[in-house]
C-alpha cells in the first residue's frame, strides 16, 4: 500500500519546475518531494540548500519519491538557476497593505493553474527558505506572484504544505481539463527565456526614464511588469512590445536632455550580463 506505480507522469503542455531557495530542514525537503510526486511533478531545483540531499530524514520523508532527490539540481545562485526558465512565479505569504500592494499583484492558486494551463513554456514555481520566504529582491525578479488564501490569523504555511497546496491546485486543473484540446492551431510560440529577459530589461529602462523619484519609478516598473506578464504575450508580441518600449524610452530620454541617449538613439536592447 502506498507504493509508486511504474507509469508515466501526467502530460502537460508546460514544464513545471519547483525551485526552493535556501531550504534548511531535511524533513521538509523529503516532504516536498513526496508532495511533488503525489501530484505528478518530478523536477526540483535547490538554490544554496543548507541540508543534504542524502540526509536520512529527507530520504525517509520522501518515501517512494526518492528519485526526485536523486535527480534534483543544485545551484549556488538565482541567475544560474533561472537561465533556461521562460516564466518565474514567486510564492509569498506576506500580504502587505498600503503602498506595497502595488508591488504584490497576487494570483490565487486556481488562477495560477488556469494561467499556465496551455502554456508551452518552462515554468519555475519558487519558494523561499522556511521561516523567511523570498525576500523583496527575489520577488522583484519574478514575473508573477502567487499566494495561498490562508486565514490572516495564521497565514504562513509549512514549506512542504505550501508546495502541496499549490501543486494540488495545478494538478486538479490538469485533471479537469485533460480531455480538452490543448492546441490552438496557431504557430505562434510562447515567450522564450531570452525574450523574457530582454522584455524585463526594456521595462526597467523605460521605468527609469519616467519622471518622479526612485519609489515612483520602481512602482511604474513593477506594475508594468505584472500587467504584461499576466497577459501572457507570445514571443512575437513580446518582441513588438520591446521595440515600442525602446522607442518610448529613447523619446523620454531625449525630452529630458540626456545627451548619451540623444546621440546613440538606440533601436534595440543589449542584454545585461548577470552581476
Amino acid at each position: 500500500m502506498g507504493n509508486r506505480l511504474d507509469i508515466p507522469l501526467p502530460h502537460s503542455t508546460y514544464r513545471l519546475i519547483v525551485v526552493i531557495e535556501g531550504i534548511n530542514h531535511p524533513g521538509n525537503l523529503g516532504a516536498v518531494c513526496r508532495a511533488m510526486l503525489n501530484h505528478g511533478f518530478a523536477e526540483l531545483r535547490l538554490i544554496s540548500p543548507e541540508c543534504s540531499l542524502d540526509d536520512d530524514d529527507a530520504r525517509n520523508r520522501a518515501k517512494h519519491a526518492g528519485s526526485i532527490l536523486d535527480e534534483a539540481q543544485v545551484f549556488t545562485n538565482w541567475e544560474d538557476c533561472m537561465k533556461d526558465i521562460d516564466l518565474v512565479i514567486g510564492t509569498s505569504g506576506k500580504r502587505e497593505i498600503g503602498s506595497k500592494v502595488l508591488f504584490r499583484h497576487f494570483l490565487l492558486p486556481w488562477e495560477l493553474a488556469e494561467h499556465i494551463r496551455d502554456k508551452d513554456s518552462t515554468i519555475a514555481l519558487v519558494f523561499g527558505e522556511e521561516g523567511k520566504g523570498l525576500d523583496r529582491q527575489q520577488l522583484e525578479s519574478c514575473d508573477l506572484l502567487t499566494t495561498l488564501p490562508t486565514w490572516e490569523g495564521y497565514p504562513i504555511c509549512n514549506l512542504s504544505q505550501a508546495v502541496g497546496h499549490f501543486l494540488y491546485e495545478i494538478h486538479r486543473d490538469r485533471v479537469k481539463n485533460e480531455t480538452k484540446s490543448v492546441t490552438s492551431g496557431s504557430n505562434d510560440k510562447q515567450m522564450s527565456a531570452a525574450t523574457r529577459k530582454i522584455l524585463r530589461q526594456a521595462i526597467e529602462e523605460f521605468s527609469l526614464s519616467c519622471s518622479g523619484d526612485d519609489a515612483k519609478k520602481s512602482s511604474i516598473g513593477n506594475t508594468l511588469q505584472r500587467v504584461v506578464m499576466r497577459g501572457s504575450p507570445l514571443d512575437t508580441e513580446a518582441q513588438r512590445l520591446i521595440g515600442s518600449l525602446v522607442d518610448a524610452t529613447t523619446a523620454l530620454q531625449k525630452l529630458s536632455g540626456d545627451e548619451n541617449w540623444i546621440k546613440s538613439r538606440r533601436r534595440r536592447i543589449d542584454p545585461k550580463e548577470p552581476n
